[in-house]
């Protein structure tokens, strides 16, 4: 089935889908460097962070946490052009959190490179997602008075979108316990000197709340993450990941969903989107509803899935755009965000370290909240109703490709 004519972007052929298909990515690739090497031994990783190295995953599996390594195969470096910073930050939705002189003297640093590409990512989806809706994101700068600050673009009540997120942060400072504690119970290993975990952290995140349910939700997020222990060496991790929350299942929306950001991991080993789906999956489960909070997820590169944001979501929501709906389906979307919110405020490790992070910004953490929901007590869909088709996905994860 081929994307709708009007998809501004670029063309894909896609299978047609909706549903509830769940791709996440919790990833971290880590890569100990002294500090003496830190600002070339960056060079050789693409926001990938991909040449010889060993890709550890932490993630979630119910009580406990599992640690699997992959060796990656030796592979040239290879840098592609990224262009000239000042030019690049004209198309941004805002001047960047950095001052552009700094980061034009510090071009080749790795947290240069990963600030510009967030930035890049906000900018080409908002204006993705203007032109489906017809609206304006509106465009909130803040600082944190700890050190860094961010970028909120929100969209609020549109045609398309009953609310639409994407936030860009960059923060630096010192970890406060609770922080290093949580690294700590997911096996990091992070030795402060004086008490003291100096850091940085940067990402660009977004949620979007469609105002019909046959578009699904959309979740994603991208970060770099920087720590210098006591002896002056540094840890490093990329992360993110991209996941569709559909109301109802549609075969061919997972489909597509899924297998734009297989394409993306295949690039860089064949192995990475069935062990980390299958991680993310575990990752994703609601516990106290004995639910995933959508239908799969999958490890994702930074650099190559960020640049699946906009493909793997836009033609779905093209294909369901004006879909008709009934208000008993409105209500089914109501009941499946309140579980959206119940994992995002219980679990999401994310929110989590926000809110024990000084200074953080609430309004932006909680921007993934949708502007309604509803809880109805003991609710269960009947049988052989497409309801509980979506339920018996969430509550047992197929695979998609």
């Amino acid at each position: 089935m081929s994307t709708k004519t009007t998809f501004p972007i670029m063309p894909l052929s896609r299978p047609k889908s909706s549903s509830d298909t769940r791709l996440f990515v919790e990833t971290q690739v880590k890569q100990h460097v002294a500090s003496s090497r830190v600002g070339r031994r960056a060079l050789l990783f693409s926001g990938a962070a991909v040449v010889s190295a060993a890709v550890a995953g932490l993630v979630a599996n119910a009580s406990h946490f599992h640690r699997a390594e992959m060796a990656t195969s030796v592979v040239p470096a290879v840098r592609e052009q990224e262009g000239n910073i000042l030019e690049r930050c004209r198309g941004f939705m805002s001047p960047p959190v950095t001052d552009i002189n700094v980061l034009q003297a510090r071009k080749d640093e790795m947290r240069t490179r990963m600030e510009m590409l967030i930035m890049e990512t906000q900018a080409e989806f908002c204006k993705a997602l203007e032109e489906v809706d017809g609206g304006k994101f509106k465009v909130d700068r803040w600082q944190r008075k700890e050190g860094g600050g961010g970028i909120s673009c929100v969209m609020q009540d549109g045609k398309a979108f009953e609310k639409a997120g994407v936030n860009v942060s960059v923060v630096f400072g010192n970890l406060t316990e609770e922080a290093a504690r949580q690294m700590r119970s997911r096996g990091k290993v992070l030795k402060g000197k004086d008490g003291k975990l100096p850091f940085v952290a940067m990402g660009v995140s977004s949620v979007i709340h469609p105002k019909n349910p046959h578009i699904p939700t959309v979740h994603f997020n991208y970060r770099y993450f920087e720590v210098e222990e006591e002896d002056g060496s540094k840890q490093w991790w990329f992360g993110g990941g991209t996941d569709l929350t559909p109301i109802y299942i549609n075969e061919e929306d997972a489909l597509h969903f899924h297998k734009t950001l297989k394409d993306a991991c295949d690039k860089h080993h064949s192995q990475y989107y069935p062990d980390f789906k299958k991680w993310c999956d575990r990752y994703f489960y609601v516990r106290h509803r004995g639910e995933t909070r959508g239908i799969g997820e999958v490890f994702s590169f930074v650099k190559s899935c960020a640049r699946t944001v906009v493909p793997c979501y836009l033609p779905i929501v093209y294909e369901h755009l004006n879909d008709s709906f009934t208000q008993e389906e409105k209500d089914w979307q109501q009941v499946r965000r309140g579980r959206y919110v119940e994992f995002n405020l219980v679990y999401d490790r994310g929110v989590k370290f926000g809110l024990a992070t000084p200074g953080s910004r609430i309004e932006s953490i909680l921007m993934s909240l949708p502007l309604t929901a509803r809880w109805e007590y003991m609710h269960e869909p009947a049988k052989g109703t497409r309801e509980a088709e979506m339920l018996e996905v969430l509550r047992n994860p197929k695979e998609w490709v």
